[in-house]
């Protein structure tokens, strides 16, 4: 089997798996069921994976790249002030929750990973979500002063893609609370520009206060 093969393979399955996953959870998806709409024999997923858990892990794994993918981050050279950065790195996490098709199987089997972790989130965090997290508390590590503590910084990165993801799942509730107009509105200027700009009001009041235990 050539190399061009073995990966067109190997990605079919994939792709298969991820839609079955989407649509029935891990418990629900037979290796059967997912080698039939692959075209593939049942003992593939045993010679590429070695079992459903580990080709389960590598469909969330891809659902997440494949997000990553569309809307990756901008590259940034010595001269890019830190406010853009962080206006930036906001900017393509919105578009990443909000923009593009949302009913793909990519779209859905991260709400079931999210909603109910595996422990395919752990090896999702370590290869992917972490480094981008290391992106964003470097950034808040510029934009604040020597005195703010790890703990805090943590803290404000959470603050910070808690807004972001604020606007993917609280949206059916967001949809009835405003009209029509006013949701359409909301789009990823809108919202990118508020959450860095209460941001950054956040991170310069952190860098003003007085640091625990300090006199007053």
């Amino acid at each position: 089997m050539s190399i061009t093969e073995h990966d067109t393979t190997k990605e079919r399955i994939t792709t298969a798996a991820g839609e079955i996953f989407a649509e029935r959870g891990f418990d629900g998806t037979t290796v059967r069921d997912i080698c039939q709409r692959a075209g593939a024999n049942i003992a593939a997923v045993n010679y590429y994976f070695g079992d459903k858990q580990r080709l389960y892990v590598e469909a969330v794994c891809q659902a997440h790249r494949w997000r990553m993918e569309q809307f990756p981050l901008p590259a940034w050279d010595g001269n890019t002030l830190s406010e853009t950065k962080l206006a930036d790195f906001i900017a393509t996490f919105v578009r990443r929750v909000r923009s593009g098709p949302g009913a793909t199987w990519h779209s859905k089997l991260m709400m079931r990973e999210m909603a109910n972790p595996t422990a395919a989130c752990a090896e999702l965090v370590q290869s992917s979500i972490r480094p981008q997290f290391e992106i964003l508390l470097q950034i808040l590590r510029e934009l604040s002063s020597e005195e703010v503590a790890l703990d805090t910084l943590r803290l404000t990165a959470f603050s910070i893609v808690g807004q972001c993801l604020f606007y993917h799942f609280a949206d059916p509730v967001i949809r009835n609370l405003l009209s029509d107009d006013e949701y359409k509105s909301l789009d990823v200027e809108q919202l990118s520009t508020h959450i860095t700009d209460f941001s950054l009001a956040a991170i310069r009041r952190l860098s003003r206060a007085p640091r625990a235990g300090a006199a007053r």
